[in-house]
């Protein structure tokens, strides 16, 4: 595949263009607010300065450059992985109409082990009505949105089966539990790549389901898994559930 790197400037997108050219791929264009644009080394500052040749594109910048980054893809009529997280419900509409012309592939994490995850803890929290259930979750000191995506997505998983959960992010008031509640809960210290937990709680018995990341290659792995997954398919809004259908 030949790609384009939106975001190659920060950790996650150094990592992913080493991995593609590992992996014997093409890096077609390092794309970064942080770079100073020069075309013979294939690094670009912005994405317009790119016209040449691609398969897909991934995206590992931020959340504020969904819209152009949409708009430019669409242009180009190339598949477009988002990896970026904390996106506004603005950025989702972008996202989402983008997905009518090009096919899109937008997961929270791009791990296929979180992907395995959320499917267990949906299967837990519909086999365990009465559990409580929170969520627990660590990252490096400089990531930004709180709580993360990856949290949101797991308890998004279990509310799909518990309609009538509602969130309690960082629990800060004093009071009580309450019954339909899915506690979150975020920290943020050192350079921890990233741990979720999913713990249910049944008062006889405790069951927790847990995901921890040694590095940030598994994140870059999974962003190139959906690329090759996206190429040659139809327009529409994918995510990690039509991989493991596939």
């Amino acid at each position: 595949m030949k790609l384009i790197v939106n975001g190659a400037g920060g950790r996650m997108g150094g990592v992913l263009c080493s991995l593609i050219q590992q992996n014997g791929h093409t890096l077609a264009a390092r794309v970064s607010v942080e770079f100073t644009t020069d075309e013979a080394a294939g690094i670009y500052q912005t994405l317009p300065e790119y016209t040449g040749d691609a398969d897909c594109i991934i995206d590992f910048s931020n959340h504020t450059a969904i819209p152009a980054l949409c708009d430019y893809a669409v242009s180009r009529d190339l598949p477009l992985v988002i990896a970026t997280t904390g996106l506004t419900e603005e950025e989702i509409a972008c996202v989402e109409t983008a997905a009518k012309d090009i096919p899109v592939f937008r997961s929270a994490n791009m791990s296929l082990g979180v992907a395995l995850i959320a499917c267990l803890a949906k299967i837990a929290a519909k086999a365990l009505p009465d559990a409580d259930i929170e969520i627990v979750e660590k990252h490096h000191n400089q990531k930004l949105d709180v709580p993360s995506g990856t949290a949101l997505l797991l308890a998004d998983a279990v509310k799909s089966v518990r309609t009538d959960a509602q969130y309690n992010i960082g629990r800060h008031e004093n009071g009580k539990r309450q019954k339909n509640e899915i506690g979150i809960h975020s920290l943020r210290m050192g350079n921890e790549v990233g741990t979720h937990e999913v713990i249910f709680a049944l008062g006889s018995q405790v069951i927790t389901i847990k995901h921890e990341a040694e590095n940030r290659s598994l994140f870059a792995e999974g962003a190139l898994a959906a690329a090759a997954f996206l190429c040659g398919r139809a327009p529409g809004l994918y995510n990690m559930d039509d991989i493991f259908d596939d």
